[in-house]
């Protein structure tokens, strides 16, 4: 370098320092914007996520509500048929006329052989 006249002035070497800090600061700036949108995009997907759980689970008490409410109502009945099943069977008239009958076909069926 025999002379300073290859050399870029003063302002030409401050002028791209300063479009290196320029880009460097932008560079940041875009970094920083990222990283809070990725933290807001985080956090709202956690939200959704609380809200579906929710929803699930108010699904899921009300489903199980009525399979017990079902299930209590099921087993009343079969202990309502149960409490049946003990108890002697009282015969109507038509019941007991219907015995009647079919005692004397039965007692007629023994003596005369049906004849």
């Amino acid at each position: 370098m025999p002379n300073g006249a290859s050399l870029p002035p003063d302002s030409a070497v401050d002028a791209a320092i300063a479009r290196v800090l320029d880009a460097e600061r932008a560079a940041r700036d875009t970094v920083m914007e990222a990283e809070a949108e990725a933290v807001r995009l985080n956090e709202d997907a956690r939200a959704r996520a609380r809200t579906i759980a929710e929803r699930c689970e108010r699904r899921i008490r009300s489903v199980l509500a009525v399979h017990d409410a079902h299930v209590a109502e099921r087993i009343a009945m079969l202990d309502t048929e149960a409490a049946s099943l003990g108890r002697p069977h009282v015969l109507d008239a038509d019941e007991t006329a219907r015995l009647a009958r079919a005692v004397e076909a039965l007692a007629d069926e023994l003596i005369r052989g049906g004849t």
